[in-house]
């Protein structure tokens, strides 16, 4: 997924230069290490561009500069989500420096009540400016990410160095925080780094400054870098009045899962799976019907053959099931011999499964059809009789004071698809 991720530093993005990154592979949870062993998250373009020049990409991701953030530790009231945002102006009231309805606040992932979190503040109007106005050219944000995170416990301490000669600031991240001050000498006292040799990177620009500042060697990297690892946090600031609607985050994460998973290299072996998986599953099905089918065709001959070699005078074989009981049932007429479908075997099935009821007032047999009128048995024996009558191959039903009978295979189609002998 293609991932255009945009540095809020100038306070008007409508006009100036934007600094940008175009990259692959910016998903939340991929970090460095992973992209170096093999994921795709080769770079395909940086640079600075008015806002109406920057180029498209499958999402926008917005990094809010480190010195535009304070971060403060506190421990989650258990209050539902719409009073948290009061809880935390509450709770955050004496250690912020501006009034807590005028911050913007965001909670990091994962955040569970009553545990202790890290809680991100950065000024509300000037954030919902920013996001509006990328809004209003087209480029709709799908997540805001600081430039720099609170380290998680154990890890080391890193220094980091950005911004220009004339207004160079020096961050440092750590598992107590993030802490961001103007690069100079007072940053020794201020941080502690007297004595101490945490890694430290700075951007090409500031590199030389940094050294000199610090006293140490520093690693360069391109600031593009740096805003393509911001975008691979976990965290996102867009909450509380800055979060879209339940409905819009659900299709918006949907959309970036699925372009992801098409579109993403570190998927390609999934990918390649799941269509060889499919393809096998299409084969397996088309020779189970082949073989279906060639086991139907062969028992449509096997009764054919039967027919034509039971009644050998039948010219021609339409329908082999049909003819086969059209025979059948000449040769019984023709012997006398008697079927389900005639009165008598229909009166013994009646009389086999209601022993004990009284007698009908009136038989009536027509058409293959036994109508009993006056027969009313008691309800546990009409649904004995019921039951019976549908295990002898008959189906009956209620019609006023008269039960209906007749053979089930009239019913459902059987000889009675074509004429009757």
């Amino acid at each position: 997924m293609l991932s255009l991720i945009i540095a809020l530093a100038s306070p008007t993005l409508a006009s100036g230069e934007i600094r940008y990154a175009l990259a692959q592979g910016a998903a939340p949870g991929l970090r460095r290490a992973d992209a170096d062993n093999g994921a795709d998250s080769a770079m395909a373009e940086h640079g600075s561009a008015p806002l109406a020049l920057l180029p498209r990409a499958d999402e926008v991701v917005a990094v809010v500069p480190a010195r535009m953030l304070s971060w403060h530790r506190i421990t989650l009231p258990k209050v539902n989500s719409a009073r948290l945002r009061s809880a935390l102006e509450g709770i955050l009231e004496e250690r912020l420096l501006d009034e807590p309805q005028n911050l913007h606040f965001a909670l990091a992932p994962v955040a569970a009540p009553g545990s202790s979190v890290w809680v991100a503040a950065c000024d509300r109007a000037w954030l919902q400016a920013a996001l509006q106005t990328l809004e209003a050219a087209g480029r709709t944000v799908v997540r805001v990410v600081p430039e720099y995170a609170p380290l998680p416990a154990g890890s080391s301490t890193t220094l980091h160095v950005t911004g220009s000669p004339d207004n160079a600031w020096l961050v440092r991240c750590a598992e107590d925080g993030v802490q961001t001050l103007p690069l100079g000498p007072a940053v020794h006292a201020a941080l502690g780094l007297d004595g101490t040799e945490e890694p430290a990177m700075a951007e090409p620009a500031v590199a030389a400054l940094a050294e000199q500042v610090l006293g140490r060697k520093v690693q360069v990297g391109h600031s593009a870098q740096g805003l393509v690892d911001a975008a691979r946090s976990d965290w996102n600031l867009a909450q509380f009045e800055l979060a879209s609607n339940g409905h819009t985050r659900l299709a918006r994460r949907a959309g970036q899962a699925w372009t992801q998973w098409a579109e993403s290299a570190a998927w390609r072996p999934a990918r390649w799976g799941l269509a060889a998986l499919v393809a096998a599953h299409l084969l397996g099905l088309n020779a189970w019907a082949w073989k279906e089918r060639s086991s139907l065709q062969a028992k449509r001959e096997d009764v054919r053959a039967l027919l034509l070699q039971t009644f050998p005078k039948v010219p021609v074989v339409v329908d082999a099931p049909l003819q086969m009981a059209r025979e059948v049932a000449v040769l019984r007429q023709a012997t006398g011999a008697v079927s389900n479908r005639d009165l008598e075997p229909m009166l013994a099935a009646v009389a086999q499964n209601t022993p004990t009821a009284p007698s009908p007032s009136t038989i009536e047999f027509a058409a293959n059809q036994l109508t009993l009128k006056g027969f009313q048995p008691p309800p546990a024996a009409a649904s004995a009789l019921t039951q019976g009558l549908a295990a002898a191959g008959y189906a009956s039903q209620i019609d006023g004071d008269a039960w209906v009978i007749k053979a089930a295979a009239d019913i459902d189609g059987g000889i009675s698809r074509g004429a009757r002998p």
